[in-house]
């Protein structure tokens, strides 16, 4: 498919989801009994057409709602209403799962293909040995700018931001941890702080930063700069790679502090009524074939280092999507926080958010 319409397709389904679209039914099936699989996703995040398949392969009929951030998603798992087989949580989400109990214990006797998996992405912090979790998708979080008006050493560093040249030229990330974490990293803290005071530090000097801030946006910003309304996008790998595939004038890059390294990630709710199906589609995203489908489709990077040869070429070749081990290294994933951390991140974004901004 091409990755303009694609790119194009995406916004499109993004309104629907606004206007009250939350659950995708493969069409006319039936949606109860053991045969049904409940899928529980992030929106536009596995090609359809790898759901047909599923169904063909499994005889299981394929049932997926999506969620629009981890915390909407680990409410509705508490509330035990739902019986979502397959959720598709990010590193700290499954961190906080695990603690809660919310999500089962792998049965690593029943999975195939773990073995395809990059080692760099197995036994991470979050979740060590792979109990509860098997990678979906990964990425990183850096600047996207247009390169007509900036060069790479124009963000040679985080607080380079703060510069009065960037005055109304920013799109920023509608995010705590990733916002906190810019002023985190612009003074080479980690991202996950937890002290009271140098977070409120932080705080104070990102409300400088919010005068260089045209707008707070989460998805909107791949459009945004690919239609050039914007010179500056802070946003992740894979958001900038699909708009910098619908304009050759934007480029990506992590400044010398490094950054957030994340992961998407496959889970099993404990609510989940049909673990056969759950082995099942996990088993079935391990494959090589619809490991690098999926990828080619998301336009994000698979951990599935079997399916790399199978991807495509151009996706292959792009250091926004897969950057040197170099990068990597510099790279922090975000750790669950406790709950006054949370409350406390939380409360110091909706400062900034509420402090002026670029007009």
């Amino acid at each position: 498919m091409n990755k303009v319409y694609k790119f194009f397709l995406a916004c499109i389904v993004g309104i629907f989801l606004l206007l009250g679209l939350k659950s995708i039914l493969i069409g006319g099936k039936e949606t109860t009994g053991a045969n049904t699989f409940y899928l529980y996703n992030w929106g536009d995040y596995i090609d359809p057409e790898l759901l047909d398949k599923f169904e063909q392969e499994t005889g299981f009929n394929v049932v997926m709602e999506t969620f629009d951030s981890n915390e909407a998603m680990i409410t509705k798992i508490k509330q035990e209403s739902t019986d979502f087989d397959i959720c598709i949580p990010s590193e700290y989400a499954v961190e906080m799962m695990r603690d809660q109990g919310l999500i089962e214990k792998l049965d690593h006797s029943k999975i195939k293909g773990l073995s395809n998996i990059d080692e760099r992405f197995l036994d991470r912090e979050y979740d060590p040995g792979n109990e509860y979790s098997i990678p979906y998708l990964w990425g990183t979080f850096g600047i996207l700018y247009n390169t007509k008006k900036y060069q790479e050493a124009d963000f040679d560093s985080w607080k380079n931001l703060w510069d009065p040249k960037f005055k109304g030229e920013i799109l920023s990330f509608d995010g705590a941890r990733e916002t906190l974490g810019i002023g985190l990293l612009a003074n080479n803290l980690s991202l996950n702080t937890e002290d009271p005071a140098k977070l409120r530090e932080v705080r104070d000097e990102l409300i400088g930063l919010m005068g260089n801030v045209k707008a707070i946006l989460a998805d909107e910003i791949r459009m945004y700069m690919a239609l050039e309304e914007a010179n500056v996008g802070i946003t992740f790998s894979g958001d900038a790679s699909n708009a910098i595939e619908s304009n050759d004038n934007l480029s990506y890059v992590i400044p010398k502090e490094g950054s957030n390294i994340w992961f998407d990630n496959m889970v099993i709710p404990k609510t989940s009524k049909n673990k056969e199906a759950a082995y099942a589609f996990i088993n079935f995203m391990l494959e090589p074939e619809n490991a690098a489908q999926n990828a080619d489709y998301i336009w994000y990077a698979t951990p599935n280092k079997k399916a790399m040869d199978l991807i495509d070429p151009e996706a292959r070749c792009d250091k926004t999507l897969y950057p040197d081990d170099e990068i990597i290294n510099k790279l922090e994933v975000f750790k669950a926080l406790d709950k006054e951390s949370t409350i406390l991140y939380n409360d110091l974004f909706l400062d900034l958010k509420i402090s002026p901004q670029a007009e």
